[in-house]
């Protein structure tokens, strides 16, 4: 049975490149019908802490990667650990230096990896230096207890970023001093940025915690990052994680850098955004917008639902939501200075809106499709064009320049509250 591994450090939050690894792995095991364990690498005891543990599982079960079994803690095998060292040493393979425990490297071999993804590597361990195995304070090295866990866990195939490469041969030298099966190992190539400089800030958010946070939907993230490095064929980008597992094959995997495109990835998220259901993005945007000023509370279910439909094809991320939709909800919404200036504050703009007004008090049916009869009637009779009375009003109603289509959003809102804010502006 294929068995592979994510073996996160809790010593920071998920990085968009770790979870890209993660997600991999947890393909490669469900493609075959495998096991995904997950590791806990806390040897460091000063910078692991708990918060970022439970952030970095949060954010797994986040993207859809779960996990087989209980999580292994390297921070409770220590004694194990130390056991493995000192038997390397008595046979004569290590030597001890103070407290630390040295493994001797044979010089003069090639040591060769046929690497999954880049096919085969060589290198001289005339170029590997002794490996510290355990280090004065006790504490392991990576790749020794690497070694020894991965072991212990009887994993098949070890998938990583390329910044493992360089560790691969010395974890081999540990596999065959401990007469231990080597596993299958496959690097993959690591995010950059547009730039093809390494993954930063300046590039967008490097934690998969920022994302969330940010109004980026798990599909669309998750979608995003199987395509960096990998495709399932064709011209096809839009794919969800359950064809993604009958699909992927990690011979298919790219050795060449992956690009992180941030554009690229907020117009997916739109894309997913729009073709959500209302009901499923209604629990995702409640709470963002209990933070509009004025709101106070949960707006209702009928009402939010509503403005989703209308605003859901207009927005990339949730967090854009609130900003755009505060005149639904409250009385105290963010206005256009410069819309104001443009269409409200002429003696044209408050003429037109005290006559639209009045046309609108008269409807009985406050539909869009009757409000919006009622404004091509008036442009009609007094040859304005509609776009003089839709932008003044726009403005009057939400306070922006830009947004849904007027007619609806204003059926949403009201007959009495749209007048009485059409009026208010007129002065």
């Amino acid at each position: 049975m294929i068995k592979v591994r994510f073996a996160p450090s809790p010593t920071g939050y998920l990085h968009i490149g770790s979870a890209r690894t993660a997600l991999f792995n947890w393909l490669y095991a469900k493609r075959y019908g495998g096991k995904f364990i997950l590791r806990i690498e806390d040897t460091d005891k000063v910078r692991s802490e708990k918060r970022f543990l439970e952030e970095i599982l949060t954010d797994l079960k986040w993207l859809g990667i779960d996990w087989d079994g209980e999580p292994l803690y390297q921070s409770e095998r220590f004694d194990i650990y130390r056991d493995a060292a000192e038997k390397l040493v008595k046979s004569g393979k290590g030597y001890r230096e103070g407290e630390a425990y040295i493994f001797k490297v044979e010089k003069g071999r090639a040591i060769e990896v046929d690497d999954m993804i880049h096919g085969k590597i060589t290198v001289n361990t005339d170029d590997i230096k002794d490996q510290v195995m355990i280090k004065s304070d006790g504490s392991p090295t990576y790749n020794f207890c690497c070694v020894i866990d991965d072991a212990y866990l009887e994993i098949t195939h070890i998938i990583r970023g390329d910044d493992h490469v360089s560790n691969t041969p010395k974890q081999i030298l540990f596999y065959e001093a401990l007469g231990l099966k080597i596993p299958a190992f496959g690097h993959m190539p690591l995010i950059m940025g547009q730039d093809g400089a390494k993954l930063s800030k300046r590039h967008g958010g490097t934690a998969v915690e920022e994302y969330r946070m940010d109004g980026y939907l798990p599909q669309a993230l998750v979608n995003y990052l199987l395509l960096l490095g990998w495709s399932p064929g064709g011209d096809r980008e839009i794919i969800s994680l359950d064809e993604a597992v009958k699909l992927f094959d990690i011979n298919d995997m790219k050795g060449v850098q992956a690009k992180f495109d941030l554009q690229k990835l907020t117009w997916m998220n739109g894309e997913y955004i729009a073709k959500s259901e209302d009901s499923d993005l209604l629990p995702l945007l409640k709470d963002r917008l209990i933070a509009i000023p004025g709101v106070g509370k949960t707006p209702s279910k009928d009402l939010l639902l509503k403005v989703i439909s209308l605003y859901k094809v207009r927005i990339k991320k949730l967090s854009e939501f609130a900003g755009m939709t505060d005149h639904f909800f409250s009385d105290t919404y963010s206005t256009e200075v410069k819309g104001v200036e443009k269409y409200i504050s002429t003696k044209e703009g408050k003429d037109i809106l005290r006559e639209f007004s009045s046309r609108l008090e008269k409807l009985d049916d406050f539909s869009h499709a009757k409000t919006e009869g009622a404004c091509r009637a008036m442009a009609e009779e007094t040859k304005l064009k509609a776009g003089a009375i839709i932008h003044p009003t726009r403005v009057a109603v939400s306070g922006k320049t830009t947004g849904a289509g007027l007619f609806e959003m204003m059926e949403v809102i009201g007959k009495d509250e749209v007048i009485e804010r059409m009026k208010k502006a007129a002065g």
